[in-house]
């Protein structure tokens, strides 16, 4: 992330922080910006479920989620499109309660991308398999995967690309 992108969501951090109600969630909002989508994610707090089963935990925990949803939707649409008025960007929300994290009415941007034969028999093995419906969710598939299982690597590759930003930041200028 290069510097501009760190105060582009320092930017929206604030303006959210003064534009939310105090009362939604408990401590400072996680911002997060894509060339396209802005997601806003605060923690609520959990219902309490001491010496409960883990189904009645789970269920308690979607109920609050639920109650938290309906109960800010029109104020969330309201802030989300000044937002996107001020920013260019679709607004996203979402919550943690408990040890989940519920992310409501995201994004889904089209990519497109040129691959070869071997990379497209991948995704057709998928398809064929049943894993994926398509191509595309094949793809999407296989994106969430090297995701899941390359946090670390895929961390030590953005901060690279941020001491990369700031070697050329601090370079001559043209």
């Amino acid at each position: 992330m290069s510097k501009d992108d760190d105060n582009t969501v320092e930017r929206l951090r604030g303006w959210l922080t003064g534009r939310l109600p105090d009362n939604w969630f408990d401590g400072p909002i996680e911002v997060t910006v894509d060339r396209e989508e802005i997601t806003v994610v605060g923690r609520i707090p959990a219902p309490a479920t001491d010496d409960v089963s883990e189904v009645e935990r789970d269920a308690a925990v979607a109920g609050r989620i639920g109650a938290f949803r309906e109960s800010t939707r029109e104020h969330r649409i309201e802030i989300a499109r000044e937002l996107e008025h001020r920013s260019g960007r679709k607004v996203a929300w979402g919550v943690d309660c408990g040890d989940r994290r519920e992310l409501f009415t995201r994004l889904a941007a089209p990519v497109m991308t040129r691959l070869r034969q071997p990379e497209r028999q991948v995704l057709d093995t998928l398809v064929d398999a049943g894993v994926a419906r398509s191509r595309s969710e094949a793809l999407a598939w296989c994106v969430r995967l090297v995701s899941t299982n390359a946090d670390e690597w895929l961390a030590d590759l953005r901060q690279a690309l941020t001491q990369v930003e700031e070697v050329r930041a601090a370079g001559p200028t043209p």
